[in-house]
């Protein structure tokens, strides 16, 4: 039994030694087999494709300091780090154009628009808020001395009617003027025909002064007349409201004793309100007076208002960079209130040389004072009488729709730094995708486009997103850019030394030497003294001797 089951064992390791060599000819016959087989030759496109798409290596350059260009391996010789290969996926051209691949190009997202004329439409918006018109509100005032014994309008906020009467006040000096115009009366009305004309002359004189002196009082022309007629005076004044509108301040109590001037009233009319706005610097240009300006307030969500500019602020606020403009609203509702928060917005069609275009106004002639007196010709202000100007002259176009547009482009297509604005422009009629930096002169903001005063003509394309990465990409290979306008010279010229060519720290103008018609400059006299001694080992670090 022992013995049989020995042979089973010896019968199942021999197969399975079997099946490991059988696993072992299959491998290594499949591997033969591989490498004798050629492999199909992949189609042209495909390969011309990977060819194509395959960087090319022609130049090399260093991490830090990317204007040196070397068309081999090497090290830099201001740090003497290793070089890099420049990636062919993108290329300077020129000192201001750059050119990319296809793949590039889709990683950067590359948006272009055409430079295009267009009416753009500027938006200005502002906050401000409602205030009394200044020029409808009155005081009432005590004309002479005296004691108030009556007030009319007991406290703020009273609505009150012109000629409603206000005031009841007793005066001793208003008992003496009354005497002085009975006396004159009486002389007046015993003048005879045989008496001196000059008599009769200076008695005339002195009624009518009489008069004058009670109407400055604040007598109105009839009780003048009636205290000739009845020749008895009156020992109380009554003051009249001056104008219809809301007693906004009351400054008296009954009793008491007044000076000629105190103020006792102040009415405002608020059927005609103004919104004081507060408008950016950036915002000037496209304000004008007697530009339309539409307005919502907390109060009344939803509900649009309008007005027109009445007056600019001639002087900038240094502390807010704001000016201040005022618009005049009609209020025949009353539902506006002095004190009320605003938000405005002033639109403004953008014409030729930053001019606003407005077809409503084209031939008109406005008030300056009151803009909302618009006429079709010439003539006095119906409230103020001054003379109406043209709409041209306080910067309006009344130029057709069918004028001459100004020249845009999007707001997102210059990179503006200080003082200097660069777009990219498409370079067109060449297979690889190239793009030129260029400088333009922009003219204000309207909306979302900038006006192009010099640098670009109509028709061209420019890059409106992906702008900066071209800059970054120029940047890197020293190229002119946004924030260099020229960019480190090459091949022969002079490039600007930066680092000591001795001890690698930042240099110092002060200290420096002529060195073959070229300034060397080091951060001490110590590296001045060791180059001196051999300046052979220093030269390959200076760019200027490259």
């Amino acid at each position: 039994m022992a013995d049989i089951e020995k042979s089973e064992r010896s019968l199942l390791s021999s197969r399975n030694v079997v099946l490991l060599l059988l696993v072992v000819v299959l491998i290594i016959a499949a591997f033969i087999a591989g490498r004798l087989i050629p492999t199909k030759p992949a189609d042209s496109d495909s390969a011309g494709s990977t060819e194509a798409d395959t960087p090319k290596i022609t130049q090399w350059t260093c991490s830090m300091h990317p204007q040196i260009r070397r068309p081999k391996p090497g090290k830099c010789p201001i740090c003497f780090m290793d070089l890099i290969p420049v990636n062919g996926d993108s290329g300077q051209i020129g000192d201001r154009q750059i050119s990319f691949s296809a793949n590039a190009l889709k990683l950067m997202e590359i948006r272009t628009n055409p430079v295009e004329r267009k009416f753009a439409e500027a938006r200005i918006r502002m906050v401000g808020k409602i205030d009394y018109d200044e020029s409808r509100i009155k005081y009432i005032t005590a004309w002479t001395p005296g004691r108030i014994d009556r007030l009319y309008v007991d406290y703020t906020g009273i609505r009150v009617k012109k000629g409603d009467h206000m005031v009841y006040l007793y005066s001793p000096d208003l008992l003496s003027a009354q005497g002085e115009l009975i006396q004159a009366a009486k002389s007046a009305q015993n003048i005879s025909p045989d008496s001196s004309e000059i008599i009769n002359r200076s008695i005339l004189a002195t009624l009518d002064a009489a008069r004058e002196k009670l109407r400055l009082l604040g007598l109105t022309p009839q009780q003048i007349e009636d205290i000739e007629q009845s020749g008895k005076p009156v020992d109380h004044l009554t003051i009249y409201a001056p104008i219809g509108g809301i007693v906004i301040n009351k400054n008296a109590t009954e009793g008491m004793y007044v000076q000629t001037g105190t103020r006792i009233y102040t009415i405002a009319d608020l059927s005609k309100l103004w919104v004081k706005l507060d408008a950016y610097e950036s915002d000037i240009s496209w304000i004008r007076y007697g530009q339309q300006v539409e307005f919502t307030t907390e109060a009344y969500p939803g509900r649009v208002f309008k007005g027109r500019i009445s007056f600019i602020d001639p002087i900038l606020d240094a502390k807010t960079r704001t000016v201040k403009l005022r618009v005049n609203v009609d209020n025949s509702d009353g539902v506006l209130k002095p004190g009320m928060f605003v938000r405005a917005v002033a639109g403004a069609k953008v014409a030729g040389a930053g001019r606003i275009m407005d077809t409503a106004m084209a031939g008109k002639w406005i008030c300056p004072m009151h803009p909302d007196v618009v006429k079709d010709s010439p003539g006095p202000c119906d409230i103020c009488q001054m003379p109406l100007q043209t709409a041209e002259s306080l910067g309006y176009a009344t130029i057709d729709e069918s004028a001459k547009a100004p020249l845009v482009v999007p707001a997102s297509a210059p990179l503006i730094t200080g003082k200097r604005a660069v777009v990219y422009v498409q370079v067109p009629g060449v297979t690889r995708p190239t793009y030129q930096g260029r400088e333009v002169v922009l003219g204000p903001k309207a909306g979302d486009y900038y006006i192009v005063q010099s640098g670009l003509t109509e028709g061209e394309i420019v890059v409106t997103n992906g702008n900066f990465k071209i800059d970054s990409a120029l940047q890197i290979q020293a190229g002119p850019s946004m924030m260099s306008a020229v960019g480190p010279s090459r091949g022969g010229e002079t490039i600007e030394q930066k680092t000591c060519p001795v001890m690698g720290g930042p240099i110092n103008k002060d200290i420096f030497i002529d060195y073959k018609g070229k300034k060397v400059y080091f951060c001490c006299p110590g590296c001045e003294s060791r180059f001196r001694e051999n300046p052979e080992k220093y030269i390959p670090r200076l760019p200027q001797f490259e």
